[in-house]
């Protein structure tokens, strides 16, 4: 049968683990049997003196402080609770087609059916045990499914069926007594590191607990050390042997299944960095983000003509079909995703709100241009004004500009564009950015620490854990400048020429004039933070009919 071979070989390595597990018990058991034989000796008689009965009951003493270690290490491996994924769960009531799907699969491939189906905010499957929750009985049990949710809503029900054949195959392996023992020990080795490595609050009883600790991670580490290659190997073999027994199903639609696997990558990791990191800054968290993921493929293939006959593959049944209530499912797997992705709260609140699409250029694209603005204008008071000196500067007046526009550029708290030009033309960028990046610090800062405070009464589900995942690195003072002038150019637009904030699928906040996007604003900008020429920039607002000496509105 396809795949025994390969489950052949995992499962000699399966064994292997296991082995270096018998070891290390009968290394913790061996001066146990040392000290039964001295005293055995000693009460027949066979070995005598007072030498001996000193080197008896060392050998006992040694042997009890042995097991009592050996027992403490083996309680934290048992007891230890793996990270587990942090994911949606999907009940078979809320998606009963979906179940069907999956467990008519298993029946195909003569393997278990996964024991539940959960959704990720990822672009990835996999199978995932959850014995660890459960009382372990003495029957094996399924591990869970886990579906990037994007694939719902990206791929085709064919395509979704064909691109988990191979790892519902997977359930054949892990079903197996010795396969699942090895996996169950590896996974109590690497949570007891976890365990013995977790930073804790300084404390008489913790500096007592240290070498305890300390000992513990040595071991679990050691262990780990003699498991890594024969554990790596037991996988790679699982995996080969659940490709393998897939072959029969769907063969040529998992390969165009892993082409679509590719594109929603792009689509997803495109909407993340460009469109939902954002507005979570602003703390607003988009509820509908694998809806958007095939706004943003659909855009992107209409664009880049990536997917040849993509209009007759749209007609076909969506994966998200199979979902009772596809909206529900979305809005909590992006809610997960915002923790997981910026770190976000657990739920919503004031100033962690969702929005939708339809909303999302007034509630997030306006607010952070007007949130940039006033910051801006913050820092420009700061740089011009010294304290205790009120009232307006005057500058002079550049080639072909009005004096009355820039009577009162220096003016502090004067919210106009001019008075952002006249300030970089006239140098002193540097200053400027390196102010921006301490206020966005310091209000990063607050927002981190009021995230902080509002969970830290919260008790987390059993063996979860909630990574934050920087998504981009952090921006520079140079970057953070530019992203402050282009919003306050958008807002003079907006509040001068007619112009509107909007939504670009693949590029997130966008400039309408006229209902088209204007992509043409990025060089102007960049010209004169980096350059000090605002001609360009000039030349633009000219075109644009935007009025810099007119005050903008600010939050």
């Amino acid at each position: 049968m396809a795949g025994e071979a390969g489950e052949g070989h995992a499962r000699s390595r399966a064994l292997a683990v296991l082995r270096i597990r018998s070891a290390a018990l009968a290394v913790a058991l061996l001066p146990a049997a040392v000290a039964v034989v001295l005293l055995v000796g000693g009460a027949t008689g066979r070995i005598v003196g007072d030498a001996s009965e000193v080197l008896r009951w060392a050998v006992v003493a040694g042997a009890l402080l042995v097991l009592l270690l050996a027992a403490g290490v083996a309680a934290v491996i048992v007891r230890a609770r793996p990270a587990v994924s942090p994911t949606v769960a999907v009940s078979e009531a809320s998606a009963p087609d979906l179940y069907r799907m999956v467990r008519d699969l298993a029946v195909r491939l003569q393997v278990p059916a996964p024991s539940a189906i959960e959704l990720t905010p990822d672009c990835d499957s996999w199978l995932e045990d959850r014995t660890h929750r459960r009382r372990r009985s003495a029957q094996t049990e399924a591990p869970a499914l886990v579906i990037g949710s994007p694939f719902m809503w990206w791929m085709r029900v064919a395509e979704l069926r064909a691109l988990l054949a191979p790892v519902v195959a997977g359930t054949g392996p892990a079903a197996d007594p010795d396969i699942a023992a090895a996996r169950r020990f590896v996974r109590g080795l690497d949570a007891a590191v976890g365990v013995a490595t977790a930073p804790r609050e300084p404390s008489a009883v913790g500096l007592l607990r240290r070498p305890a600790y300390g000992f513990l991670g040595w071991v679990a580490r050691l262990l780990l050390r003699g498991c890594r290659a024969h554990a790596a190997e037991m996988e790679r073999a699982v995996a080969a042997s659940a490709s393998e027994r897939a072959q029969a199903v769907d063969y040529g639609l998992r390969i165009v299944a892993q082409e679509q696997v590719g594109l929603a990558y792009a689509g997803w990791d495109r909407l993340l960095t460009r469109v939902a990191l954002p507005a979570w800054r602003m703390g607003r968290w988009p509820s509908r983000l694998d809806a958007g993921v095939v706004a943003a493929l659909t855009e992107l293939s209409r664009r880049d003509r990536l997917a040849e006959g993509f209009e007759t593959r749209l007609g076909e049944r969506p994966a998200c079909d199979l979902l009772e209530e596809p909206g529900t499912v979305d809005e909590a797997a992006s809610l997960l995703a915002a923790r997981l992705f910026h770190g976000g709260p657990r739920r919503s609140g004031p100033e962690w709100a969702p929005v939708g699409w339809d909303t999302y250029p007034q509630e997030v694209v306006d607010r952070i241009w007007r949130s940039d603005a006033s910051r801006l204008v913050s820092v420009l008071d700061e740089v011009h004004e010294p304290a205790g000196v009120p009232g307006s500067r005057r500058i002079s007046v550049p080639s072909g500009g009005s004096r009355s526009a820039v009577d009162d550029c220096g003016e502090p708290g004067r919210a106009t564009l001019a008075r952002v030009l006249e300030r970089l033309s006239a140098g002193g960028g540097e200053e400027l950015a390196a102010r921006i990046t301490r206020h966005v610090a310091r209000e990063e800062a607050v927002r981190e620490a009021a995230v902080r405070e509002e969970s830290a009464g919260e008790v987390p589900p059993e063996g979860a854990f909630t990574p934050v995942y920087h998504l981009l690195p952090p921006r520079t003072g140079r970057e953070l400048l530019t992203d402050h002038v282009t919003a306050m150019v958008c807002c003079a637009a907006v509040d001068t020429a007619g112009a509107a904030p909007g939504l670009d699928w693949l590029d997130g906040p966008a400039l309408l004039v006229g209902g088209v996007r204007k992509g043409d604003l990025a060089w102007p900008v960049l010209r004169l933070v980096e350059n000090g020429d605002a001609a360009p920039l000039r030349s633009w607002l000219s075109a644009v009919g935007v009025r810099p000496e007119k005050p903008i509105r600010l939050i």
